[in-house]
């Protein structure tokens, strides 16, 4: 068995963790700070709907939790299935977000970074969206 290469990449937010796992969470929040789900996600029974470049993608949650856990996997038309590790952690009067990105089989350094830059963009979206009240 092959061990990916993985990349912590986090932010700190200025926000009660309960009030940013809330948002976060919840899927129809994500495209308006998941760059790559700009696009909306659409229910389908327990899992949801994403179309994007690379077609459409069915991706499914864990269930809402005590934990912060947003772990969701994303399986796109190919049948390629990528599990995606989201955590909301407390951290004093804030948290902060961390998100794992595995290096998938194939995939080059050039990818790997731009993929690593792009999360990192969706994280600070995050953290402005909750540090600055634009929240529903």
């Amino acid at each position: 068995m092959t061990i990916m290469p993985v990349r912590i990449i986090h932010q700190s937010i200025d926000r009660n963790w309960q009030d940013v796992y809330a948002f976060a969470s919840e899927p129809v929040n994500m495209p308006l700070w998941a760059s790559g789900l700009a696009s909306g996600l659409k229910p389908d029974g327990d899992d949801w709907i994403a179309e994007g470049v690379l077609g459409t993608a069915r991706v499914s949650f864990v269930p809402k939790n005590a934990f912060g856990v947003i772990d969701h996997t994303v399986t796109i038309e190919s049948g390629l299935r990528v599990y995606n590790a989201l955590r909301v952690v407390p951290n004093g009067d804030g948290c902060v977000v961390m998100f794992t990105l595995l290096r998938l089989p194939d995939m080059t350094d050039e990818q790997f970074e731009a993929d690593a830059a792009h999360v990192a963009r969706d994280l600070e979206s995050l953290r402005s969206l909750t540090e600055n009240g634009d929240t529903r």
